[in-house]
Parts: C-alpha cells; sequence; structure tokens
C-alpha cells in the first residue's frame, strides 16, 4: 500500500514521522537500584558455617560439603617444597684477593728478609714464627734469606700456586660430599655464575698442600732442605678462595621453595567429609576448616560485579525497542512493576535457597538440592503475559531467570529451566480466553514444566529415586504458579490500575451491562462497535500488537453515545437529522462531547486506563470539517479548535488500530456497489488522510503495519459486503421492489440532498471532508 510519497515522486521509505520519546528516568532508576541490591543479596552467604571438630575428637552428627572446594594439603604441599630445595644447589663465592693477600704477604716477607741487619737475625726469626704460626729452624730462616729462595717463589712456586687457587680451593673437601646435585661458584670479581656438578676434582687446603709439595719435588726437583723452606713459608699463608654464602644459599633456597604451587585436593560438593561416630583425622579437620574458611567469605565484589553487569546487559534488552533502538517503554510504571515481578521472585528464590540448606543441615543426600524446581517462575510469566506482549515476557523472563539462578547459586541447567518455564507460563496464559480456560491451563503448564524436568534428568543421568523427587517438585511447581496467578493478579490490578487479560476477557462478554445498555438502546452503535472489533482484531494479530486489547477497546469506544444516541445517524433508524436544526457549533459540540462522555464512564465502570486511554485517543484531534465548513459558508468566522477533537492522538499501536478501523467502517456505509477494488481503495484512501492529517505520528505504526492493516480490513469488509445470489422464486418480487426503491430514491435525490450528506457526516463522526475513493471515483 502507498501512503505517503516524497515531493520528488518517491516511495519513502522510513517509519512514521518521528516523534520526541520520553525517557522514563524513573522507572530505569528504580531497575539499576534493584539490580544492584540483587547483585549484593546473590553474593552474600547467609549458611551457617559447620562445627570444625579437631583431630582425635568423635564427630556428633554428618557433616557435606554444601559446594566444591579446593583444600591445600599442606602436608604434601611441604614435602614437595622440601624436596625441591633439596635439588638447589650451594652458593659459593670465589674471591680472588685471597690471591692477592697471599702475594703480598710472601713479597712482604721477602723484602724484610733482604733488609735485614746481622744484629736483628734472631729477633726477626722470633716475629715470623709468630706470624707463621710455626717453628723456623735457623736454617730454614738462612735459606729464606738466600736470593736463589727468592727467585724460586716468584718465578715457579708462586705462579703456580696462583693457578690453582684461581680454580678455586675449599677449605675442607668434607663440605662437598653431600652436595650431590653441584655446586654454584659465583665469580665475586665479574659476578658470573657456574654449575660444577663434578666436585672431584674441586681441591681443599690439604690437597692443595700435597700437589704442592709433589710440584716441588718432581716437577722443579728441587733439594729437601729446599722444599722444607718453601713449604714452611707457603702453608702457613695459604687459605680457601671457594667458600660458602649461606646467606645467599639460605634466601635462594626459600625463593625456590615459595615458587612451588600448593599442592591441592577437590572437594565434590555433596561429598561426606566427616560421618556421625567417626574419628576425626588431620585431614578431615583441613577440610572442615576450609569450608568454614569460605563461608566467611560473606561478600564476593567480583561477583557482585559479574552479576550486576550481566543482569544490566539483560536488561538492555528488556528497554531498548529491537525495531528503533530507542527506549519500548513510554512510562516510569511499567518498568517499575517489571522490576518489582524480579524483586519478588528473587527474594522467593532465596528464601528458597536458605530453607534448603537449613534442611540440608546435618543431614546426607542430595534432595534439597532439587529445591530450585519448586520455584514457581512460570507464574512470573504469566503475569507479564497478563500484561505485556509476548516478546516482552521473553525478555524479562531471561533477565529474571538469570537472577534467580545467581541468588540459588544454581548452575546453567536451573537458569535454563527458570527461563522456560516463565516464557512457557506466559505462553499457556495468553492463550486463555476464559478464567475457565485459564484453570484448564494447568495441564499444560504441568506437562510443559514435567518435560523441561524429565528432560533436565535424563540428560544429567539422574538416579530414579531422585527423578521421582523431581517429578513431584515439578508437579507442586505447576500448581504454585497457577495459584500464585490468580492470588496475585488482582494486586496488580489494584496496584498499579493494570487491566490484565483477566480482566479484558470479563469485558469482552457481551452480557457486560454496559455492552447490554448499548445494544438496547443504541443498536446501530452496538453493530458497529461489532464490525469495529472483529477488524481491529485482524489487524492487531496481522501485526502482532494485543489484538484482545483493541478488540475489548473496540467495543467499548463508543459508548459515550449512550448520552446523546439521536444525534448519530446510525441510531436514527430513518428518522430526521436533528443537526438540520441546529447550528453548526452546537452540532460540533454534541460530536465532541461522546468522546468526553465516553471517558467519564469508562472511568466509572472502572474499564481500566488502556481502555480509556484509547477511547480518549480514538478520534485524535482531528477536526470536524462538515461543520467547520458550514460554518463558514454560514458567514461565520469559527476557530478550528472548537471543532476538533481534544486528543490527545493515539499514543500506542493498539490506538492507532481502533481509529483506523472505526474510519473505516464508519465511512464503508456510503460506498455504492461496494466491489472489493472499491473497498481497497476506499480503505487506503481513509488511511491516507488520516495519516496525512498527523494522527499516526505519536503511534509505532510503520508503513508495512499499515499496509498488512489494510489488507487485514479489506478482508473483513469484504466478507460483510459480499454479494447474494437471487433464487429463482425470488427474482420477479426482487425486481419490482428494485425498481420501487430506485424510483423512490430519484424522487428524493433533489429534494434531500443537503439533509442527506449531513448525515453522512453524522454517522461517521470522523474529520468530516469530501473525500473521493481512489480507485472508484465516487464520493464515499
Amino acid at each position: 500500500m502507498s501512503i505517503v510519497k516524497k515531493p520528488n515522486g518517491g516511495p519513502q521509505v522510513s517509519g512514521i514521522r518521528p516523534r520526541k520519546k520520553t525517557v522514563p528516568a524513573a522507572g530505569i532508576a528504580f531497575l539499576f537500584i534493584s539490580l544492584l541490591c540483587l547483585s549484593v543479596a546473590a553474593s552474600v552467604q547467609f549458611e551457617n558455617s559447620p562445627t570444625v571438630y579437631l583431630a582425635g575428637e568423635v564427630a556428633e552428627r554428618d557433616i557435606q560439603a554444601d559446594q566444591e572446594l579446593r583444600v591445600e594439603d599442606a602436608a604434601a604441599t611441604e614435602a614437595r617444597r622440601n624436596e625441591v630445595a633439596r635439588t638447589q644447589p650451594p652458593l659459593f663465592d670465589l674471591s680472588t684477593a685471597t690471591i692477592d693477600v697471599l702475594r703480598a704477604n710472601v713479597n712482604a716477607t721477602l723484602e724484610s728478609l733482604r733488609n735485614l741487619s746481622a744484629d736483628r737475625h734472631e729477633t726477626h726469626r722470633q716475629q715470623l714464627a709468630e706470624m707463621l704460626n710455626s717453628d723456623i729452624s735457623t736454617r730454614t730462616f738462612d735459606i729464606w734469606r738466600t736470593p736463589v729462595f727468592a727467585t724460586l717463589l716468584q718465578r715457579e712456586v708462586l705462579p703456580w700456586l696462583e693457578t690453582r687457587l684461581a680454580s678455586g680451593v675449599v677449605a675442607d673437601q668434607r663440605i662437598l660430599l653431600q652436595e650431590r646435585n653441584g655446586i654454584i661458584v659465583r665469580d665475586l670479581s665479574s659476578g658470573s655464575e657456574v654449575l660444577r656438578e663434578d666436585l672431584r676434582y674441586v681441591p681443599d687446603i690439604e690437597k692443595l698442600e700435597k700437589d704442592m709439595e709433589s710440584f716441588l719435588r718432581h716437577d722443579l726437583n728441587i733439594p729437601l732442605r729446599m722444599r722444607r723452606a718453601v713449604t714452611d713459608m707457603l702453608f702457613p699463608l695459604l687459605a680457601p678462595t671457594l667458600t660458602l654464602n649461606r646467606e645467599a644459599t639460605t634466601r635462594r633456597t626459600q625463593e625456590v621453595r615459595n615458587a612451588v604451587s600448593p599442592v591441592y585436593y577437590r572437594l565434590q560438593k555433596g561429598e561426606i567429609i566427616v560421618r556421625q561416630g567417626e574419628k576425626v583425622t588431620e585431614d578431615m579437620q583441613l577440610k572442615l576448616q576450609a569450608l568454614v574458611s569460605q563461608k566467611q567469605e560473606h561478600l564476593s565484589a567480583p561477583r557482585v560485579a559479574g552479576v550486576f553487569l550481566t543482569a544490566l546487559i539483560l536488561a538492555a534488552g528488556l528497554l531498548f525497542s529491537h525495531r528503533t533502538g530507542s527506549f519500548s517503554f513510554k512510562s516510569s510504571k511499567d518498568i517499575i512493576f517489571l522490576s518489582c515481578v524480579v524483586l519478588a521472585f528473587a527474594g522467593m528464590a532465596k528464601g528458597l535457597d536458605v530453607l534448603g540448606a537449613a534442611l540440608a543441615e546435618g543431614k546426607g543426600g542430595d534432595s534439597f538440592e532439587l529445591l530450585p524446581f519448586l520455584l514457581p517462575v512460570a507464574s512470573a510469566g504469566g503475569l507479564i503475559g497478563l500484561i505485556f506482549s509476548f516478546r516482552r515476557c521473553v525478555t524479562t523472563s531471561l533477565l529474571l531467570a538469570f537472577i534467580c539462578m545467581a541468588m540459588m547459586d544454581g548452575g546453567t541447567d536451573v537458569m535454563l529451566f527458570f527461563f522456560l518455564s516463565s516464557v512457557w507460563g506466559a505462553w499457556v496464559i495468553r492463550r486463555a480466553q476464559t478464567r475457565q480456560e485459564v484453570v484448564w491451563s494447568l495441564l499444560p503448564l504441568a506437562g510443559g514444566i514435567l518435560a523441561l524436568w524429565c528432560g533436565m534428568a535424563f540428560l544429567e543421568g539422574s538416579g530414579w529415586a531422585r527423578f521421582g523427587y523431581g517429578l513431584m517438585l515439578a508437579s507442586a511447581n505447576a500448581v504454585l504458579s497457577l495459584l500464585l496467578i490468580f492470588a496475585l493478579s488482582p494486586i496488580v490490578e489494584l496496584a498499579f490500575r493494570y487491566t490484565t487479560r483477566f480482566r479484558l476477557m470479563e469485558l469482552m462478554n457481551l452480557e457486560q451491562p454496559l455492552l447490554q445498555e448499548l445494544m438496547v438502546t443504541v443498536p446501530g452503535t452496538y453493530h458497529h462497535s461489532l464490525i469495529v472489533a472483529n477488524m481491529v482484531e485482524a489487524g492487531a494479530k496481522a501485526i502482532g500488537a494485543n489484538s484482545l486489547l483493541c478488540k475489548v477497546a473496540a467495543l467499548y469506544h463508543d459508548i459515550g453515545k449512550l448520552a446523546k444516541p439521536e444525534y448519530f445517524i446510525e441510531n436514527q433508524a430513518g428518522g430526521k437529522n436533528k443537526h438540520n436544526k441546529l447550528a453548526p457549533s452546537m452540532s460540533a459540540l454534541i460530536l465532541l462531547s461522546h468522546v468526553k462522555k465516553g471517558v467519564e464512564m469508562a472511568r466509572q465502570h472502572r474499564l481500566g486506563n488502556r481502555i480509556t486511554d484509547i477511547i480518549q485517543q480514538h478520534h485524535g484531534t482531528s477536526l470536524i470539517r462538515f461543520f467547520y465548513q458550514k460554518a463558514i459558508d454560514n458567514g461565520e468566522n469559527p476557530r478550528t479548535e472548537d471543532y476538533s477533537y481534544p486528543g490527545p492522538k493515539p499514543q500506542s499501536r493498539e490506538a492507532a488500530i481502533v481509529m483506523l478501523a472505526d474510519a473505516v467502517e464508519a465511512s464503508s456505509r456510503t460506498l455504492n456497489e461496494p466491489t472489493p477494488s472499491r473497498i481497497r481503495g476506499h480503505i487506503e484512501t481513509i488511511m491516507k488522510n488520516i495519516f496525512a492529517e498527523g494522527q499516526l505520528d505519536e503511534s509505532e505504526l510503520t508503513f508495512r503495519q499499515l499496509s498488512m492493516l489494510t489488507d487485514s480490513f479489506h478482508r473483513i469488509l469484504a466478507g460483510i459486503f459480499h454479494q447474494r445470489i437471487e433464487y429463482p422464486d425470488a427474482k420477479q418480487g426482487q425486481r419490482a421492489a428494485s425498481q420501487e426503491d430506485k424510483s423512490e430514491k430519484k424522487k428524493q435525490a433533489v429534494s434531500q440532498q443537503p439533509e442527506k450528506r449531513t448525515t453522512l457526516i453524522a454517522v461517521s463522526d470522523r474529520p468530516a471532508r469530501p473525500q473521493t475513493s481512489a480507485r472508484s471515483g465516487e464520493q464515499p
């Protein structure tokens, strides 16, 4: 269907004219605070800490782990660290300072001997004996004073000795016997470190002395007296160049120990730690202490952040429209209601979790782990389905399932059960048209919940006892869900002033006093409302709007005509048009008053805000053009405000559908020879004019939905105006009657033409302007 074209003739592909959106700040803030509080509550542990028995005590009751834990095995960890520490090589420092000291002492001794006077021989010998801590004979002292001895030391012995000392000499070889992993040699002069694994060739002082004697005897072939003179001077001056650095070794060993990861063993959820009457071992005590320490972590900040951020992401899918990307809520009341539903059932989930923990305290088995399947989340989906669309039920159910899962510290299987149960509850309730059908919906509701449990139990491989216990809980879940829906729906209607599906089902009953009054007092308006109700129901189903709300609103949209029914042509039954004797302003005032009166009657009969809003909006702010033009023709200077409906314009798709169907049905009565093509052209013309006036600017209808509404309206009206076949025995009578009707119409065509035009405008109570069908070329 072509509704509007751009000035250049090209189609306009965007939706209805954009309108300024208002952000429901109060509702969003309430939801934000609610999710934050629920995230904190989901991270707080309310369970009582188990009793910690010491090793050697006898347990008075069974204690089992209510969650999966990792417990550090202190003994195994210490054993592993000791093992790693034993493999750590010690650190030995290689210092060349010892060689420098040795050379300096030898040179100083030789220098003092060369400069020694004859009268001080004995004194100096005694001093050297004390310094070297050895007995020095007179003959040895004399050899030291010879130039040959000095040359031998400086050119032969000291270079060999320095080379051996530079490679590393320890004080005692026995300190290396226990180091089977080698040693780390750190050169203090360069800072480099080398691992020496073969310690057999690392000499000590004693070995160095033997090697020196062998060197002097075999390599240098020195006489015995000279060898003794050399060893007497050098042996007392020898010192180890390779020494153990105990501080650094201890520090490095501790670092290696700390680098060893602790040894854990996993404590499975439901595992019995200690049984009644059993003697507690050290391992059992360790497990109990770990369980208590875990429960003492009352609040986990990372968990709070994780739950809150995930909940915000899910809430974004609820708040924003999938079509426009803007806020899908117009008022804060709807967001606050959905937040209250989430809060209420999250509180129930936490309470059930605490109850299950209290019942499971001191009892074996895992029966109480199935208590989450008793939570009647299907009633939450049913309550939301009584008011909102199915899509909003799905998005809210996803948020609710996640919050309840977090409250009960469940897994993905629990969340999946909550989500599918809530969606199933919404779907079942939305299909029911009466309260009796809602009662009978217990069967499919219970069947769906039982099927969900069976599927999860089969996937999990539960035993028969656990399976039967779960079936019992799932059955109780379905019964509780239905009872909660019946119990809470009146509270929701009263507290939030919602018109639930239950209330809409009651109002749709044609035995309602207000509908009975319409049928008896204004049968023409009643028949018009019935046709409009059929049209809007078909149109709403086509575009996915609330068909039940549209149908009920259509039945009541013209109840304001009960005040002055004779001024509307459908109720005159061939009588004279009373508007012919009234001023245009008075006629317009009567037509305008039926909307105001309808709103008053809707509030008086408690039809609900949503139906009252549609009654108030079903004419928008349109102008009653016929009487406005008539006033101009009478020489008046009328104001458009006096001839326009007060509005507001339709604020929802449902209100816009009722407006369109009302205008199309009322004006379709003026069609001559209503063929299917003329009916379609007439529908398109009416809808195009309403759109051009801007009456749909504040609704959320798109061009595609308008086209779908055109098809639905055409299907209904084409069925009403279908042609009937002529029966053979009635042809003559019909022809005669037809001729009489035609002659009568021709007689009245000239004399009553103005009155007839006035009547048509009064029938439709639409913006009364001359309209030309786009296809038939006739005036409606």
